[in-house]
């Protein structure tokens, strides 16, 4: 998969992501869903499980920045 084809998908969070900590999203990607490692795009920012996000930056093979995708 190419950088530019994940770059805007939509995943979950799974495990919290925040300063200090790798985080997990699963990301539905070639017809199925599949976990990556994740960072917060804001670096300062926590995001907790359940939290609906947007890939912003991918660096493969399995590692993702992501913003939520929704204001709360």
């Amino acid at each position: 998969m190419d950088d530019a084809s994940m770059v805007g998908l939509m995943g979950r969070v799974t495990g919290t992501i925040g300063p200090g900590l790798v985080g997990e999203v699963i990301v539905r990607v070639r017809g199925g869903a599949e976990h990556f490692l994740a960072y917060a795009a804001d670096s300062g920012g926590r995001i907790e499980p359940g939290t609906v996000v947007m890939v912003v930056e991918y660096l493969p093979p399995r590692t993702v920045y992501v913003a939520p995708a929704y204001d709360s």
